[in-house]
């Protein structure tokens, strides 16, 4: 899919919303809940401590997965502790997990020590599709590039560019690194920076098929794709604009 092709209408289906942050408050979460339902998003993306909470409260809207959050956001977890939560998150219904790797084991050159921790959710995923997370803000092009190709080794669905949590957001550019190291390999989500429609379609012209996206930062690309379409915005029952988004 291209910016060109792509239904502005339907703009819900390429976006997974999210509440990461340390602090987030229930009310956050119901926010999360209601634009899900009413864009009709592809995922959903909250924290653990909440997730049977979100998984029931979508019960009713059968189009949309909920992702189970691993080693978030540090990456730094025992692979025995990923497993742990991989499994515990598909038990409770996540339909997709997304995982931190080892990024300073990347950095150290620790290859085969990053590729077995992402293969080892991978298997216990036993088919759940797993998205691993670069965290690039960290990452020089290089490592993004070897991070990349260990991630596709390794199995995953997609690769992830962060977390939101870092100094850096993620760019076109970015992305463009990603998908000429692997190509069609693997699929593409990116995630922290994108904060407007003109960079989600620039991301998408550049290979990304998945975007990560806070629910403040979603209102206002939402906003944005149903003007240019013409089509009214929904109501929405919880939503406020008065949100410290950074993801």
């Amino acid at each position: 899919m291209n910016s060109k092709n792509l239904d502005l209408s339907q703009i819900g289906r390429i976006t997974d919303i999210s509440t990461v942050r340390t602090d987030v408050t229930m009310r956050e979460v119901d926010q999360l809940i209601d634009i899900v339902k009413s864009f009709h998003c592809i995922c959903a993306s909250p924290m653990p401590v909440v997730t049977k909470y979100v998984i029931d409260a979508l019960a009713d809207t059968p189009d949309t997965v909920v992702t189970g959050v691993v080693s978030f956001p540090a990456g730094a977890d025992t692979t025995s502790m990923k497993v742990f939560t991989a499994k515990e998150m598909i038990a409770l219904g996540c339909k997709e997990l997304d995982m931190v790797i080892q990024v300073g084991a990347l950095k150290s050159g620790q290859y085969d020590l990053v590729r077995d921790d992402i293969k080892a959710v991978v298997d216990a995923a036993d088919g759940v599709p797993v998205k691993s997370i670069l965290e690039i803000c960290y990452l020089t092009d290089d490592e993004i590039r070897r991070g990349s190709e260990l991630a596709v080794e390794a199995g995953v669905t997609f690769v992830k560019t962060g977390t939101g949590w870092g100094p850096k957001p993620t760019t076109v550019d970015t992305v463009r690194i990603i998908k000429e190291t692997i190509g069609d390999s693997a699929l593409i989500k990116a995630a922290g920076g994108v904060r407007d429609l003109e960079t989600m379609l620039a991301m998408l012209d550049a290979g990304c098929d998945r975007f990560g996206i806070g629910i403040r930062s979603a209102m206002t690309i939402f906003e944005e794709a149903y003007k240019r379409a013409g089509i009214p915005m929904p109501t929405l029952k919880f939503f406020t604009a008065n949100v410290n988004d950074t993801y």
